[in-house]
């Protein structure tokens, strides 16, 4: 899932942190400093520094360290989402859950799996069934060869969403990676039967069927 729409998600949920209009004019604050960073990120960055020396609010925090991945400040970034996502003033579970999820995607940007897939385990203490997590975590898994890993959470993602198209296809990558060939042309199958057109899919199977080929041919 992009920062941008991780963000957007985040802005409602600062409506549940402070009183009514309070929230909704932090809410709606953080919306378009978050609109800002695809078309200006270097302005969305200045919005947010004037925001948090009006208060120091998590919106402005949170604005502003998005604001940094953007501009390719990536490790400052989500260095400051993981503190805000421990700091007093952080919000509920679901809003420390976002930042902590911001943070591992912006370490997968930089090929940080293993500092990625620490956030994503954090957020899922806080948010233990969101699919999202546990297929942000698998690839960060998948990255570093942890391949039992990302099968446990690719397991508990399709358990918690049957027939999801991308949570088979990365099992079907798991299982290639395993040689349990059978399995893996399952989960190509029921991934395709979603979502035909996929082209990463179309590229699993390719792979799973030469597999399957010098396998036989041994």
């Amino acid at each position: 899932m992009s920062l941008i729409a991780m963000a957007a998600g985040a802005a409602l949920f600062l409506q549940q942190s402070a009183g009514a209009e309070i929230a909704a004019a932090e809410a709606s604050r953080l919306e378009a400093c978050v609109a800002k960073i695809e078309q200006a990120p270097e302005e969305a960055y200045e919005d947010g520094l004037a925001w948090t020396f009006e208060g120091n609010r998590p919106g402005a925090r949170q604005c502003t360290a998005l604001a940094l991945i953007a501009l390719g400040n990536v490790e400052e970034g989500a260095m400051r989402l993981e503190a805000l996502s421990t700091s007093t003033d952080g919000g509920t579970m679901e809003q420390r859950a976002v930042y902590l999820s911001q943070a591992g995607n912006a370490w997968l940007q930089i090929g940080a799996a293993e500092a990625a897939a620490v956030s994503f385990s954090e957020a899922l203490k806080l948010a233990p069934s969101e699919t999202d997590l546990l297929l942000d975590r698998a690839s960060s898994y998948m990255l570093i060869d942890k391949w039992d890993e990302a099968l446990s959470d690719l397991n508990i993602a399709i358990a918690n969403t049957p027939g999801n198209a991308i949570a088979h296809q990365m099992r079907a990558e798991v299982h290639l990676n395993k040689e349990a060939f059978d399995l893996a042309m399952k989960d190509v199958e029921t991934s395709m039967a979603a979502d035909p057109k996929n082209i990463d899919t179309l590229l699993v199977r390719g792979r799973v069927r030469e597999a399957m080929r010098l396998k036989a041919g041994n």
